[in-house]
């Protein structure tokens, strides 16, 4: 895969100059039906479940963070209320608005088996070669459904994307808040995990490597173990920090990262 810029889009002569993207960076989202009104936000790093952990501890992992923020979210546009009755047909789900919404709605039934979709107001368009990951906002689970992921070429496709999320218990309402994230979007380049190719070895083949892992084992163990003494240096410092610094040992990082600047999109 070559990863010469192009500033070309590999769409259609009738289409390819409305779907231009300029500098080959960028990510244009076509609003297709603006009096929905569906914003599109960096993704937040915080999540309602984290803050309720005692003195707020998930914000330790910072794998947590990343993901948290990698994307952006979609936000839902008006309160609404689905239950599903557990049966196959599209009428199988009872979809009601907040009092006072206005209509175009966004979720509808259109699959049966349980599935939800919401219909998003924007073609995407993506550099050449790389594709959208459709999926809900990472470590936000919600009781009663889970969204599905999708992978959509979105360099070259002119059709729109829904988002969708499968009920996992029938006769339970599930409520969508206005404003609340119903999509994350980000994109990934073509063909890319197809490049890797995986082993499975034995860590004494990495010397350098096993001996580093021991000494990072070894000082877990000795601070776990001292962690609850009361006065204990380790019971000070209440964790260890060394991978949210980017520094394990002799293992350093440069090009580390606790935060992600994720930029807006305009409006244009």
């Amino acid at each position: 895969m070559s990863n010469d810029v192009q500033h070309d889009q590999p769409a259609s002569p009738s289409v390819a100059a409305t779907l231009d993207v300029g500098d080959g960076k960028k990510i244009v989202a076509y609003s297709i039906n603006p009096s929905m009104n569906m914003e599109i936000v960096p993704a937040s790093q915080e999540r309602t479940w984290m803050d309720a952990t005692r003195m707020r501890f998930a914000y330790r992992c910072l794998p947590l963070l990343i993901a948290n923020q990698h994307g952006w979210w979609i936000l839902n546009n008006h309160k609404l209320k689905a239950m599903w009755d557990g049966t196959d047909g599209p009428e199988s789900i009872r979809i009601k608005y907040a009092k006072g919404a206005k209509e175009p709605f966004s979720a509808l039934s259109h699959f049966g088996h349980g599935v939800l979709t919401f219909s998003l107001p924007y073609l995407f368009r993506t550099p050449p070669g790389y594709n959208m990951v459709v999926r809900g906002p990472s470590n936000m689970p919600k009781d009663g459904i889970a969204a599905l992921d999708g992978i959509v070429e979105t360099d070259w496709n002119v059709a729109t994307f829904t988002m969708n999320w499968l009920f996992t218990r029938s006769q339970y309402p599930v409520i969508f808040e206005a404003g609340e994230p119903i999509c994350m979007i980000y994109p990934v380049k073509r063909g890319e995990v197809e490049q890797f190719d995986g082993e499975i070895r034995t860590i004494a083949d990495a010397p350098d490597v096993e001996a580093a892992y021991t000494n990072w084992s070894q000082s877990r163990n000795r601070f776990n173990e001292r962690l609850h003494v009361p006065d204990s240096e380790e019971a000070r410092q209440g964790w260890q920090k060394e991978y949210f610094q980017g520094s394990m040992g002799a293992a350093k990082n440069d090009s580390h990262q606790t935060r992600l600047n994720v930029r807006k999109f305009e409006q244009k």
